[in-house]
């Protein structure tokens, strides 16, 4: 076969997987939109009544809803039980319509307690309780779509399972700004640079596909021009207005976005101005170097003592790209991994800072959130062992397994304990009943034998001592209760085959990584029987070659605009960074493939990229 050949039957490959794609996304977005149920300002409660007491109406400049609107969005949210409506307007314009369907399933959002907020950006409804909760009788109006956006993602994290979407035909609404397009794509927590290269990705394929392979390229093309229409026609609701002009100039419209967007620096935009006392703050600290973060490196394994481990790799932060590089050894005895030299705590304090809170914790909040899959199959591990009562979540962060775990076990109390601020967020969501802040072996007295069950998900290998994390278990759990743990899995083929871009070695957050087999014996030590060990099951989706796709995106040209850069923020340098993540696109395609095919395999051989492991503690 010729050189020609191949490249034909590749394009072929390629023009038809389009044609595939693109269809299985216009039939969801129909049957998302078939799923939003449309508000009767009539209704069918004869004349007219005021509006029912105890909700709040908020929404952005410009927007306007009629009274009848708002009665029967209150009725259908007293009705259906929910505390939180977002009014999508019946006369959304068409690209906002099927953005919004990209992004919104609202029969899967409604009952997934940690699925992000989406909505419309235009008008929200909310209850007294939640109103309340979420502290909003002292907060500033929206000033913009994208303030709204905000809102929502806040509003149902406080309203996990009682947020609900609805088509307001009586709500008016301005015409959309793209001018602002970047910012409310900021506002719901996604990279506005990767999803326009991607779509300049994807014209681009689209072009080449109807060159190339001139009959699956037009059906391609032709499924991509006409989606507006297939799935928003008239038989459908909401019904934008100049669909039919929307939809023939699509593509010209699609162009012109992504490069308006693309050319956007990140400061433009009113949520992305910079912090200007946050990067003073980054620069005196940086001027005093980052050795000073260190200890001095040790000569033997802090798990079994054993001396002169050997270098497994050196790499410098490829997740936010701060100053610094960093070296993982490796036990030649146990196998145990860790971080050597170590972090001080003053170094830790530094590379921690906003990354799980601050500029980043809409990023850290979005990839959690997407999760409840996983948080799930770590609370049905217990099921055939026990019922918890009291469950203590050590590292839970905001709390996102917590609030995810009470579909499991709905009759358990859930309590939070980490150093973060966000724990007592957690509680004020209502995600756990109470909020630990600090360290776990400096409370574990306070909470001697008050929990049946402890967790720890990805935490222990964060911690500077886990032999004192797992002392301080034994003494917070009762006799006969349960330590579920999760960690990431230093033995795993992946990290040997993606090297520094293997995300689970997670510099430089991560200070140890323990091979199964050194925790188990840890815990026996302890008093531990185990019940259960899992590692094909608690393989994580997408950890491997999507997670190295983004890494090596990023160390190939950080973010000029991070506040901790070293390098001025040029119109260059930017440009460079949006050439890189564009480049990547492609990369991310094959990566997600990959990942999907490793996660069956993972399965399969019960060998991922992460172990769990469930010990009882024995009553003498």
């Amino acid at each position: 076969m010729t050189r020609a050949h191949r490249s034909g039957r590749r394009t072929r490959w390629v023009a038809a997987a389009a044609v595939t794609a693109l269809g299985a996304g216009t039939v969801r977005a129909r049957r998302r939109l078939a799923a939003l149920p449309v508000l009767d300002p009539a209704g069918p409660y004869g004349a007219p009544r005021p509006p029912l007491p105890g909700w709040h109406l908020i929404t952005a400049p410009g927007v306007a809803a009629d009274e009848a609107t708002v009665r029967a969005a209150a009725r259908h949210a007293a009705r259906e039980g929910l505390g939180v409506v977002d009014l999508i307007p019946a006369r959304l314009d068409a690209e906002s319509a099927l953005g919004l369907l990209r992004l919104l399933d609202p029969a899967a959002h409604r009952t997934d307690r940690c699925a992000p907020g989406q909505g419309a950006g235009h008008a929200l409804l909310v209850s007294d309780d939640v109103h309340r909760r979420a502290g909003l009788g002292t907060a500033v109006p929206p000033r913009s779509t994208a303030d709204l956006l905000r809102l929502v993602r806040t509003l149902k994290e406080y309203a996990p399972d009682a947020t609900g979407w609805a088509i307001a035909p009586g709500l008016t609404v301005p015409p959309p700004d793209p001018a602002r397009h970047a910012e409310e794509l900021r506002a719901r927590g996604l990279p506005p640079g990767l999803l326009s290269a991607a779509r300049l990705a994807g014209l681009a394929l689209l072009v080449k596909c109807l060159v190339s392979e001139p009959r699956w390229g037009a059906a391609a093309t032709a499924l991509y021009w006409l989606q507006p229409a297939v799935v928003l026609g008239p038989a459908r609701r909401p019904r934008p207005a100049g669909l039919a002009r929307h939809t023939a100039s699509r593509p010209l419209r699609a162009l012109s976005g992504a490069l308006r967007t693309l050319a956007t620096p990140a400061a433009d935009t009113p949520d992305a101005v910079g912090d200007e006392t946050r990067r003073a703050a980054y620069t005196a600290e940086l001027a005093a170097g980052t050795d000073r973060f260190f200890e001095p490196r040790r000569p033997d394994c802090p798990w079994c003592s054993a001396p002169e481990p050997a270098v497994r790799l050196r790499t410098p932060d490829l997740l936010q790209g701060k100053p610094g590089r960093f070296t993982l050894e490796e036990c030649r005895h146990c196998g145990h991994i860790f971080q050597n030299p170590r972090l001080t705590r003053d170094g830790l304090d530094f590379y921690y800072r906003d990354f799980y809170e601050g500029l980043g914790g809409d990023g850290a909040a979005l990839v959690l959130g997407r999760m409840s899959g996983t948080y799930r199959a770590r609370a049905e591990m217990l099921r055939p062992f026990t019922t918890p009562r009291a469950w203590l979540d050590v590292g839970t962060a905001a709390a996102h397994f917590c609030n995810a775990a009470r579909t499991v076990w709905p009759d358990t109390r859930f309590d939070g304990l980490d150093m973060g601020e966000g724990v007592h967020e957690a509680a004020r969501r209502g995600w756990i009943d109470t909020a630990y802040q600090g360290q776990f072996p400096d409370l574990a007295d306070r909470l001697a034998g008050r929990y049946d069950t402890v967790s720890m998900h990805h935490y222990l290998e964060h911690t500077r001592d886990p032999f004192a994390e797992l002392d301080a278990a034994v003494k917070v759990l009762a006799p006969g209760g349960h330590l579920l743990i999760e960690l990431p899995d230093p033995r795993s083929r992946a990290g040997r085959l993606l090297g520094r871009y293997w995300l689970p070695w997670f510099q430089p957050q991560h200070q140890h990584l323990m091979p199964s087999r050194n925790l188990e014996q840890a815990l026996t030590a302890r008093g531990f029987t185990i019940l259960a060990e899992q590692h094909g099951a608690a393989h994580q989706p997408n950890g491997d070659f999507l997670g190295a796709v983004a890494l090596a995106a990023n160390g190939l040209a950080p973010d000029p605009d991070a506040p901790w850069s070293t390098v001025p923020a040029t119109p260059a340098r930017r440009a460079a960074r949006s050439a890189v993540q564009a480049m990547a696109v492609p990369c991310y395609a094959a990566a997600l493939a990959l990942d999907a095919l490793r996660t069956v395999v993972a399965r399969a051989t019960d060998g991922g990229n992460a172990y769990r492991l469930l010990a009882r503690k024995e009553l003498g």
